[in-house]
């Protein structure tokens, strides 16, 4: 049985606790992802953005339109575009899983790893043992229970986000069931290409997580992208027309609905990866959804045992979870320092969809009920001189601020730009510096989109804004 003074499982953040400092250190590290790497370099955040950007481009002459431009519409080179996407990426994974195997403390091991005791771990055929254990696991896609769903005859037709960036050729139709940002972000990036995308949502609105006013919006210019069907519940996938799949649903008045496409996209969300590490043979403990309970330093409930990343944390972001990386490794090299997670640090997220949206904080709705006596402002992207230029009259910047502090706590854009947008937002935040100050201290560029920002921060109404 081979002994390690440290295992990670989990090559993604996980992988990055590896560096000069660990080197005195026996490693273990297992994954067993086809590729090597984690979910964000292979098959999540950055192939995704590496696909939305030509979705943008290819969105183009709908803007051109607006400002008495005359452009036509493109012809997507699906094979050509995943191809330059993923020779990039799988040299990367390849390169780094090379480069990780022939490091001299460290055992690689692409397998999958199960605990069968305390600080025990089945590897294969195999049983290592640790002092230290770090769990990275991050997560799956969920999969529905609906009939169908695990048809081997359907299994080519049905994909997740971890494989449909992958398909040997461009669907002509797809439907895809979800309402979270996976589903507004694969959305995007197909009709936008050309496929003729049919959304299946259960709820009445879609990105229910975002703040009311940014679902509404976003809900109200789905369509304008996609056949968007809402208060549908999936009852099972079937064996369609010419090869397609059928989707069968229910809508809000009981009536049985029909829809076929030539893939379907289960987008409904991810899992963490905590139930396929046997986590509870060791002793571990987990929440009602699955997710390793954590305290503020990483620790699980097993001494010796740390968790980060979307195994662990309800966010499932990668900024995320690379924080939590670096206040993992600290503490395993400095044990009688621990550096506990910052609980002010503001969380932000971006969906890159059509149209984009970024948030920072709490939405106004959090921020009633925890009691704050909030100023809100909400600016039109058509109001400040970019946005006559633009043509614009759909998006717009929301701020919630406490009166009692002037401190903005919660930051949300829908629009062109929306992640880029936010940052001198979520700069202030994360200081503390109040919104009058944001507002004033620097110069805004006149006339750039910004503007929209600044407005929004003067129309928070504080009295001092002059």
């Amino acid at each position: 049985m081979a002994h390690y003074d440290l295992c990670i499982i989990g090559s993604g953040s996980g992988n990055a606790l590896i560096d000069e400092k660990l080197d005195g250190l026996s490693i273990a590290l297992v994954d067993d992802g086809i590729t090597f790497g984690g979910t964000c370099i292979n098959r999540g955040c950055i192939p995704t953005k590496m696909f939305a950007y030509p979705a943008d481009l290819a969105r183009t002459p709908e803007a051109a339109a607006r400002v008495n431009l005359q452009l036509s519409r493109g012809q997507a080179d699906w094979e050509g575009l995943r191809d330059r996407i993923f020779g990039r990426i799988d040299a990367i994974s390849s390169g780094g899983e090379a480069w990780r195997g022939q490091n001299a403390n460290v055992t690689l091991y692409r397998q999958t790893g199960r605990f069968v005791g305390d600080k025990a771990l089945k590897v294969g055929d195999e049983t290592i043992t640790a002092d230290t254990f770090v769990l990275a696991a991050g997560s799956r896609p969920f999969l529905p229970d609906v009939p169908g769903v695990a048809d081997p005859a359907l299994a080519d037709r049905l994909h997740t986000s971890d494989t449909i960036m992958r398909l040997d050729e461009q669907p002509v139709t797809m439907v895809i069931l979800g309402g979270g940002f996976i589903a507004a972000e694969f959305s995007h990036i197909f009709s936008s290409l050309g496929t003729k995308v049919t959304l299946i949502n259960r709820s009445e609105r879609l990105l229910r997580r975002e703040d009311d006013d940014i679902s509404e919006r976003f809900t109200r210019l789905m369509p304008d992208d996609v056949n968007l069907r809402l208060g549908e519940q999936v009852q099972g996938l079937r064996e369609g027309g010419d090869g397609r799949v059928a989707v069968l649903t229910r809508d809000a008045d009981g009536q049985e609905q029909r829809y076929e496409g030539d893939v379907v996209l289960l987008a409904q969300g991810r899992v963490p990866n905590g139930d396929r590490l046997g986590v509870q043979a060791a002793g571990i403990e987990v929440d009602d959804r699955g997710y390793v309970v954590v305290d503020e330093y990483q620790r699980t409930s097993v001494p010796g045992i740390w968790a980060l990343g979307d195994v662990s944390d309800h966010h499932q972001l990668k900024h995320v979870a690379n924080y939590q990386e670096r206040i993992v490794q600290h503490n395993l090299l400095h044990p009688d320092d621990l550096r506990a997670v910052d609980p002010k640090r503001v969380v932000a997220h971006g969906v890159f969809a059509h149209p984009q949206i970024a948030a920072a904080g709490l939405t106004e709705r959090e921020a009633r009920e925890q009691g704050i006596d909030v100023a809100v402002a909400k600016q039109e992207y058509g109001s400040v001189a970019y946005g006559w230029a633009m043509e614009d009259t759909d998006h717009f910047v929301k701020l919630i601020a406490d009166k009692a502090t002037r401190q903005v706590v919660g930051a949300h854009i829908l629009g062109p730009e929306a992640t880029l947008l936010i940052q001198p937002l979520l700069l202030g935040m994360t200081l503390g510096i109040d919104a009058p100050t944001m507002a004033r201290a620097p110069y805004w560029i006149h006339p750039s989109l910004t503007e929209v920002v600044e407005n929004a921060l003067l129309g928070l109404g504080f009295p001092d804004q002059g």
